[in-house]
């Protein structure tokens, strides 16, 4: 089974925005925080509002206090101004596209112009709309209405800013053969478009198609209705509880896309339910190979094996050869410190990887135990080792288990950087930084007493690529990140200045290998070790649409490149 992504799935900008400027006032005022109605058409966002604190005012008091925030949507303006009658401070989340087709509708009314808006009368954003136009407002949801409209001397007609496209192009030809006069503005969302467009494509090239969000969400039925209209089969769900997994075991390809109010994480777990149908329909071996991939990923054994193989890869760049305990010492340690980071975690993996929260919510003794037991005997082979490699484990140690740990007292910085994971971007860079550490300094010190020549390239080239990594990951996380509260890289500079962040650091991994060899202060392994940073710059390149979704296969083949730098050192060992 093949499983195409729209690139337009998920939240849209205005959403997107207003999430964001939910979220915000949740930080920075004090309670109570309303909503004038549901903020955005999805329930599973409504439900995590409200877990913050963050409720829906469906009817304004005669009085009261506290926040309200005006939805997406939009409301009437005679609404704003009873809520701040009433005594509320009002924060406008309003699309700015709404906000523009507000804006034509108030002035074109002011000049005495009828205004004809087409779309669902019952829609929030339409009932604002009309507010806007006041008497001077017309809504009609087709052309059967359109046509029974009497005549205007001057009119002007909008659309509802998700109204279905081809609708609107037919409002367009009967408005420029019917009355000429009248000034028809283009108003749907260009979101909207693309997202439409897609959805016909979509069809066109699979056998089914699953629709993703809330069955009140108007632009997401638009969805359905066009994947319908193109007559293939279609699945308007919420979450993947709702899915037909009979209807999507006979189909070869799956299309998923989403409405403009559907998270992130609710289009992945839809995404890892249909990769699951990939197993139940393929044959018993691949049911198994992918519960093992899931098994391997889940419990950590996996990434903690491709940090052996690149120890393994770092100690031949530098010339070592008593390297097998340390390859060891790093395995076990990745191992202890990825467990418990997903253990005091879990708040953000209930969105990011719910998968992997409820396997740690069902196994969290035995995983505890686990991490324990291999960050100890991690300690005790380094106890073997020498004094020096056990106070050099024993620190970093320390420094991924104080990671969560209040360590500042809160009147001294305050309650939001007394933890190092507080600091905005702080969990990639020391990620990397003990990776780097653990796979190429720690060896080189332990067996040598001290650093050489090759040691700075072999800490770029790791630490390069597990910041990377986790870099790329923090992107494909940035909603639940968001809604966690916790200030990953992403969200510090921005989707787009992170992946290009991560492109430039891959690219300075590359470019060391290489020029390490060519100076001569690295062994000739450096070259083809030099693929895997590319191929991970080519990994990143080719999941950077608007929609990035990891799943099982496509983690599995990103981690898989650290043990490929230690396949390329073993056949470099062999054939030299």
């Amino acid at each position: 089974m093949k499983i195409s992504v729209a690139k337009t799935a998920g939240f849209c900008m205005g959403v997107q925005r207003a999430v964001d400027m939910a979220l915000d006032a949740s930080n920075k005022f004090l309670p109570p925080i309303f909503t004038y109605g549901p903020l955005i058409h999805n329930p599973q966002v409504l439900a995590l509002l409200a877990e913050k604190g963050i409720h829906v005012m469906d009817a304004i008091p005669y009085s009261g206090s506290g926040t309200v925030i005006i939805r997406a949507h939009g409301v009437p303006p005679e609404a704003r101004y009873h809520l701040e009658q009433a005594g509320f401070s009002v924060i406008d989340a309003t699309c700015p596209r709404v906000t523009k087709v507000q804006s034509i509708i108030r002035g074109r009314a002011a000049d005495g112009y009828a205004c004809i808006i087409v779309g669902d009368a019952d829609h929030p954003e339409v009932a604002g709309l009309r507010g806007y136009a006041g008497e001077m407002g017309h809504v009609v949801k087709d052309m059967e209405e359109l046509e029974r409209l009497p005549a205007f001397p001057r009119a002007i007609i909008v659309a509802q800013t998700t109204l279905n496209r081809h609708l609107f192009a037919d409002v367009r030809a009967w408005a420029a053969a019917e009355h000429p006069a009248y000034k028809v503005f283009h108003t749907i969302c260009d979101s909207t478009e693309q997202r439409q467009r897609e959805a016909r494509r979509l069809a066109e090239t699979v056998d089914i198609v699953v629709v993703v969000g809330g069955h009140n969400s108007g632009n997401t039925q638009r969805l359905a209705e066009i994947v319908a209209h193109a007559g293939k089969p279609v699945q308007h769900v919420e979450t993947e509880a709702e899915l037909d997994t009979n209807l999507l075991r006979s189909a070869a390809t799956v299309g998923l896309t989403a409405g403009a109010s559907t998270p992130n994480w609710i289009i992945k777990r839809l995404y890892r339910a249909i990769e699951a149908q990939r197993g139940d329909r393929g044959g018993q071996w691949q049911r198994r190979l992918i519960a093992w991939q899931q098994y391997l990923l889940m419990t950590h054994l996996y990434i903690a094996f491709g940090a052996a193989c690149l120890c393994l890869a770092c100690s031949k760049l530098q010339g070592l050869t008593h390297y097998f305990p340390y390859i060891l010492i790093t395995m076990l340690y990745v191992l202890s410190m990825h467990i418990l980071n997903t253990l005091t975690g879990m708040k953000e993996a209930r969105y990011n990887d719910p998968e992997r929260a409820g396997f740690y919510d069902a196994h969290k003794f035995g995983m505890t135990a686990l991490a324990l037991g291999a960050g100890g005997l991690g300690l005790t082979v380094a106890a073997t080792m020498g004094e020096l490699p056990f106070f050099l484990l024993a620190g970093l140690s320390i420094l991924g288990l104080s990671y969560n740990m209040p360590l500042i007292p809160s009147f001294v910085l305050g309650p939001r950087f007394r933890r190092l994971r507080n600091i905005p971007g702080s969990k990639a860079l020391l990620i990397a930084m003990a990776w780097g550490v653990v796979t190429t300094v720690f060896p080189c010190i332990s067996v040598t007493g001290g650093l050489n020549s090759a040691t700075f390239a072999a800490v770029v080239f790791s630490a390069g690529m597990v910041f990377s990594r986790n870099g790329f990951f923090n992107v494909l996380d940035m909603q639940g990140d968001r809604i966690a509260g916790k200030a990953s890289l992403p969200l510090l500079l921005g989707k787009k200045r992170a992946m290009n962040l991560l492109r430039i650091v891959l690219a300075a991994a590359v470019a060391v290998l290489v020029i390490g060899v060519t100076a001569g202060t690295l062994p000739g392994l450096g070259i083809p070790l030099a693929l895997c940073p590319l191929l991970l710059l080519l990994a990143i390149r080719n999941n950077c649409g608007a929609t990035q979704l990891p799943g099982v296969q496509k983690e599995f083949l990103i981690d898989s490149l650290f043990v490929l730098a230690g396949l390329l050192t073993f056949g470099w060992w062999i054939v030299t």
